[in-house]
């Protein structure tokens, strides 16, 4: 299972909550590790165990975590998919979800042929569908990518607001090495979807995908018999399907072996292949969603991310943090060409 964060104070408030939406006394409660941002607790009442989820405060305009997590999880539910926790209650006002418990250890290693069979399975699920909504079309999934205008946007984006923080490591790396790297990729990758016949405006509606944005095996647990729980659909909606794809390849908290990418890569094609340009589109972009990642793993310099980390139950000096992050980007910027078919590395 998912181990407690040792010696992790539970407050009488998080007790209430939890008593609260199990409409029962809690027996115990303990706080989970491997949440990055909202705090999750294993609670046990006489009748059963829960996952109680408490998610940071929403700022004005920010993503709706908990109504798009809860919002997919019952249209799930209704659809009949038993690989992912159930609904029991919810608190908007508090910020808090109670969910069904899901036994089983985070998959860090040994992800192969059953898991990249689970998780496509899942994702066909979805894919088919897609007719049916658990969204509607303009609820996009966050930071959706649907063109390379976009994904451009973003890295932009990204750049400038970690240059801001004025961290001198920081500010070597993004002038020496994003910046030109974004420049060279994105280059890159519109000569790539223009030889391929690709469009360069939005993807049309009927290419696209309802996604559990951070999706992959980092967000699953492995039960004893071998069957996957996915679980985290804070950021669910509608995305290329070639974003999903890339983000399962890259995903720096699960390393797949190139067996597992091949074996990925061919389910991807199997699903979305109603698309003809889907293969194509994630040959292009896979190094600019490469250079995101590096990007994404930053985020341990900006303050505010660094204290929902430490709200979340991280124990590390910050600095050191920083420093581990900015070494893990610089492997991730290396990797220039990232991962495609047929390659390893």
């Amino acid at each position: 299972m998912i181990v407690p964060i040792a010696d992790a104070p539970i407050d009488g408030k998080t007790t209430r909550i939890a008593a609260d939406l199990c409409r029962a006394d809690v027996l115990a409660i303990a706080q989970l590790g491997g949440g990055r941002n909202s705090r999750v607790f294993r609670v046990e009442t006489a009748a059963a165990t829960y996952a109680l989820k408490l998610y940071p405060p929403r700022a004005a305009g920010e993503h709706d975590r908990l109504g798009v997590e809860t919002a997919a999880l019952r249209w799930m539910e209704r659809h009949g998919f038993a690989m992912v926790p159930r609904v029991i209650a919810a608190d908007r006002d508090r910020g808090a979800v109670l969910l069904s418990w899901a036994e089983g250890d985070l998959v860090r290693e040994g992800v192969g042929k059953a898991e990249i069979e689970q998780a496509c399975d899942f994702l066909r699920r979805l894919h088919m569908l897609r007719t049916t909504p658990a969204v509607p079309p303009d609820d996009l999934a966050a930071e959706a990518c649907l063109s390379v205008s976009e994904i451009e946007r973003q890295l932009h984006s990204r750049i400038a607001s970690l240059r801001v923080l004025e961290e001198p490591s920081l500010t070597t790396f993004l002038a020496e090495h994003a910046e030109p790297a974004l420049a060279t990729r994105i280059g890159g990758a519109r000569e790539a979807m223009i030889a391929a016949g690709q469009l360069m405006a939005d993807l049309p509606q009927s290419r696209r995908s309802q996604v559990p944005s951070d999706f992959g095996f980092h967000n699953a647990l492995r039960g004893a018999d071998g069957r996957l729980t996915f679980i985290d659909f804070e950021y669910f909606g509608w995305d290329d399907p070639a974003k999903l794809v890339a983000d399962i390849l890259l995903h720096p908290g699960t390393p797949i072996d190139d067996a597992a990418r091949a074996q990925l890569h061919s389910g991807a094609l199997e699903i979305y292949g109603d698309d003809p340009g889907f293969a194509a589109r994630l040959k292009a972009l896979l190094p600019l969603f490469g250079l995101r990642w590096a990007l994404i793993l930053l985020n341990e310099f900006r303050p505010e991310r660094w204290q929902r980390r430490v709200l979340a139950g991280a124990t590390e000096n910050w600095a050191s943090a920083k420093q581990r992050q900015l070494a893990a980007a610089r492997a991730m910027l290396d990797r220039h060409a990232m991962w495609r078919p047929g390659e390893t590395g």
